[in-house]
């Protein structure tokens, strides 16, 4: 049998409260390589920031995979699968990247916060997952909170808007695709696959910024601060993605991606230790609306009459 013909496995049987904790653990962490991302705004593009993140993933993943499992760990089982979660993840990672360089934190990271609502209906339509009803009403509680954070602020920012909405696609893609390839290889090999197969394609990209001559895109010989500081969103970007992938083999992607709202209060919180950022109260309350989301949605998974799957 080859590797394109191994059947894929059935997902993790754990208890959804579980999957819940690993995904908002994963988002959490995220956000602290989108803080050390955003302290490079005007020194590095983010073009070559995702570039350098993913070669220093890739490197660390593969050695890993060298150590573990030996030289069967590199075998690519579905490969146009595999690329399409590599593709996703560098979509995701440039329209971030380059966002959160060209506005605040908190704002790029409440306009990506679109991307549980475009999992839950690629899950339907790609996957037919039926989500439970608080799942949705879960995402949709969260979307109003993500809306009052950002009032009008979508005009003043203008087209740089878009590249978080470009992220939140990428987003949503991966956590498709992720469930998708669920059970095709070890948790550890698929995590360096989406690495490996997102590298070039940002390596070309960063190329392509660098040569057309746009300022904001050239990319000059980095210091050993700016190598320090790809490495460590290069750690916590792989952890991060590493737990969301175990999340979403333990539940429905529409079920674990309204966890990502976790980030809207790390990035609050890291924009006002670290950039002077300081939230009005119609933030704060959009924010509490989040929370309420998370809420409801967990207890929905402890309670099936209220809405959710049994375990």
């Amino acid at each position: 049998m080859t590797a394109d013909t191994i059947p894929l496995a059935p997902p993790a049987q754990g208890s959804k409260q579980q999957a819940l904790l690993i995904a908002l653990a994963g988002f959490a962490c995220l956000s602290m390589g989108d803080g050390v991302v955003k302290s490079m705004a005007g020194q590095w593009p983010g073009t070559a920031i995702s570039a350098l993140r993913y070669v220093y993933g890739t490197l660390g993943l593969g050695t890993a995979i060298l150590l573990i499992e030996g030289r069967r760990g590199f075998r690519v089982p579905r490969p146009a699968l595999q690329f399409g979660r590599g593709a996703a993840v560098a979509l995701a990672t440039l329209g971030f990247f380059l966002g959160v360089q060209r506005m605040p934190l908190a704002d790029a990271t409440s306009i990506q916060f679109t991307s549980p609502i475009l999992t839950a209906i690629l899950s339907a339509l790609l996957l037919r997952e039926r989500a439970p009803a608080a799942a949705w009403g879960a995402t949709a509680l969260a979307f109003a909170g993500v809306l009052i954070v950002l009032r009008p602020n979508v005009l003043a920012l203008g087209p740089a808007a878009m590249f978080p909405l470009v992220a939140a696609f990428g987003m949503a893609l991966l956590m498709i695709f992720n469930r998708m390839a669920a059970g095709s290889a070890s948790i550890l090999a698929m995590q360096f696959l989406v690495a490996a197969m997102a590298t070039p394609i940002l390596i070309a990209v960063a190329a392509i910024g660098h040569l057309s001559g746009a300022p904001a895109f050239h990319v000059p010989v980095p210091d050993w601060t700016i190598l320090l500081r790809c490495a460590v969103v290069a750690v916590t970007g792989t952890v991060s993605h590493l737990l969301i992938f175990v999340a979403t083999t333990r539940a429905s992607a529409a079920v674990t991606a309204p966890m990502v709202y976790v980030q809207l209060l790390m990035a609050l919180a890291i924009g006002f230790l670290w950039f002077g950022d300081s939230p009005d109260w119609t933030t704060l309350a959009g924010g509490a609306l989040t929370i309420a989301a998370g809420l409801w949605l967990w207890r929905s998974q402890r309670d099936p009459v209220a809405g959710g799957v049994p375990d």
